[in-house]
């Protein structure tokens, strides 16, 4: 009878540090997924899905066990969700750390049609493309003017229209020149900053700017006043 006590009372203290821990962990694990920002899966970048389904993987350990400490699993949760919210930050700050981590969009359908080569360093085929072209509301190919896989694996589409769309290009990204798109555009940093200076804003200021072929430069500052004007620009994008 003894012994069917001390059984019982350790099943009973099994149960509460099971309780207990769950409690913690999943506090700590609410509270890593706020600080990584609101996203849904299907929105996340593949650093941030690699860090949630370690997070997810990790929360377990010590609730599996009553006899594994909870800073086992609370440990790991609070480094991973310090080194998400850091790499995030230096993403913010530095386009090469950005691209090293989500890589770039890819312009998979353009004026010429299906882009082969940037299909194959997305490691797609054409059925994926089409597959994901129909899951986008998009049955007809043919009807796409631009199509950009995105670093989330998401495509973001312009349909084809009597008037041809003018496909911007991405200059400024909070305060970094795109250098990439700047030569694309045939324009100069200098073009950009003698834009920038006739409306009063410096570069560093500019949360986002972009051009079209036709010359049209869109530009937000980080503290509102959007304006556009006008871009040297050539070539054929």
């Amino acid at each position: 009878m003894e012994v069917l006590n001390i059984k019982t009372n350790r099943h009973t203290n099994d149960m509460l540090i099971v309780f207990l821990k769950s409690l913690i962990i999943f506090v700590a694990v609410v509270i890593a997924v706020r600080l990584m920002g609101k996203r849904t899966i299907s929105e996340m970048q593949p650093f941030e899905l690699v860090v949630t389904l370690i997070i997810s993987e990790v929360a377990c350990i010590p609730i599996n066990d009553p006899y594994i400490p909870f800073y086992a699993g609370l440990i790991p949760i609070v480094t991973l969700t310090f080194l998400e919210v850091l790499v995030s930050f230096i993403s913010r700050k530095s386009i090469k750390v950005r691209r090293l981590v989500s890589g770039r969009a890819m312009l998979v359908i353009d004026k010429d049609g299906i882009n082969y080569e940037n299909l194959k360093k997305l490691n797609m085929n054409v059925h994926d493309l089409i597959e994901t072209a129909h899951s986008s509301g998009y049955p007809d190919v043919s009807e796409i003017a631009y199509a950009i896989i995105e670093t989330n694996g998401k495509m973001s589409v312009v349909e084809k229209t009597e008037e041809q769309p003018l496909l911007p290009l991405i200059l400024v990204v909070d305060g970094k020149i795109n250098e990439s798109n700047v030569k694309k555009s045939q324009s100069t940093e200098a073009d950009i900053n003698k834009v920038l200076k006739q409306n009063g804003v410096a570069l560093k200021d500019v949360l986002y700017a972009d051009v079209r072929q036709d010359g049209t430069f869109y530009a937000s500052p980080k503290n509102g006043g959007c304006f556009t004007s006008n871009l040297a620009v050539g070539g054929d994008w």
